[in-house]
């Protein structure tokens, strides 16, 4: 499906504000970035207390286990989508170690009811639109994900035109700093762009922090009056997830 044009500011727009203290160790190595999307069985609701809570606590103690040796950050969607229940934002610089954590989060007795309908991969790679516009570890020169801790994050897979490659760097540039201008004016929003490039179905996957959801409406709709949004071929499904911790995610499930 076409998607509404100008949404995603993959490669350039690498934000508005300042990023906070980073939550990931800087290994100088390029990081691979999971976003998976976990729906619930409503059959599970059903079961007894007693084992639904010691299916929340195997869940929780195969994540505070993996947490040791990768970066990951939980969100709810409970009542914000009606195909997801909640995500798993996984970093780590292993890509075997997300087959090993979905592996151990299904052998539980929570996981035994839960599916995965939305499961984005990629990589964190430097922007080459933005070295003029940033400094040394700012947004798009990094190679590792430093979340700003915000209480929302969009996510959305992104995919341009194959004309946007056509057109020559020079051309994509001055397009990228238009791009670039609409983002400064938002800086309670913080963008994280990723690279599927061969990886997975899209190009990129966009994830925005941000504490002021009204703020990111008002970006996406100054983004859509941009010439590069001419060449988004699909921006979509876009995800509103609320940041929570393990237990308070699940809790979340109700039942």
């Amino acid at each position: 499906m076409v998607c509404p044009k100008g949404v995603g500011m993959a490669e350039g727009t690498e934000k508005a504000g300042h990023a906070e203290e980073s939550l990931t160790p800087s290994s100088g190595k390029k990081q691979y970035v999971k976003f998976a999307f976990y729906k619930v069985d409503p059959t599970w609701r059903q079961l007894p207390i007693q084992e639904r809570e010691a299916g929340k606590k195997e869940f929780i103690a195969v994540l505070e286990e993996f947490s040791s040796d990768m970066l990951i950050m939980s969100y709810s969607l409970v009542g914000i989508r009606g195909d997801v229940d909640f995500l798993l934002w996984q970093v780590t610089e292993r890509l075997e170690a997300f087959q090993e954590l979905a592996t151990q989060l299904y052998s539980t007795g929570l996981g035994q009811y839960t599916q995965t309908p939305y499961s984005y991969l990629s990589m964190t790679k430097r922007s080459i639109y933005i070295t003029r516009h940033r400094p040394e570890k700012e947004e798009g020169t990094r190679l590792t994900i430093q979340p700003k801790g915000a209480r929302y994050v969009f996510v959305y897979p992104f995919v341009k035109t194959r004309s946007w490659y056509r057109l020559t760097k020079a051309a994509r540039q001055g397009m990228m700093d238009e791009h670039i201008a609409v983002g400064h004016r938002y800086p309670s929003v913080k963008i994280h762009t990723s690279y599927s490039f061969g990886l997975d179905d899209q190009e990129f996957v966009l994830a925005f922090e941000t504490n002021k959801p009204d703020d990111f409406l008002d970006l996406v709709m100054d983004l859509r009056e941009t010439e590069a949004s001419s060449y988004t071929l699909r921006d979509t499904p876009i995800f509103t997830c609320l940041s929570m911790g393990f237990r308070e995610m699940l809790e979340s499930l109700g039942g």
